[in-house]
């Protein structure tokens, strides 16, 4: 498996929308998503974590070089105060 973590500062106010935004069958049903999790810190509220995880490398690529994931991206971005930080690489457990 393949994957991403992003960090990540939501708008004041726009936690719900950016849900909404996440849980809409274009950001659900992408080939090879496997799966998607979002923390939100004790700290502030406004931060962040997302861990995305892929059935491999492959799916990831093409979903990330997609026109498609494109215009999801400004959709989603437009929802924070910056874009979000991205860290990639391979699933080593579990």
């Amino acid at each position: 498996m393949y994957g991403t973590v992003a960090k990540m500062r939501v708008k004041p106010g726009k936690l719900e929308d950016l849900k909404r935004l996440m849980a809409s069958p274009e950001m659900v049903n992408i080939a090879g998503l496997v799966s998607t999790t979002v923390y939100q810190m004790d700290a502030n509220a406004n931060e962040l974590i997302m861990a995305v995880t892929f059935t491999d490398k492959d799916a990831y690529v093409k979903n990330a070089n997609s026109p498609e994931m494109s215009a999801r991206y400004e959709q989603y971005v437009a929802l924070l105060d910056a874009p979000p930080e991205w860290n990639d690489g391979e699933v080593v457990y579990p």
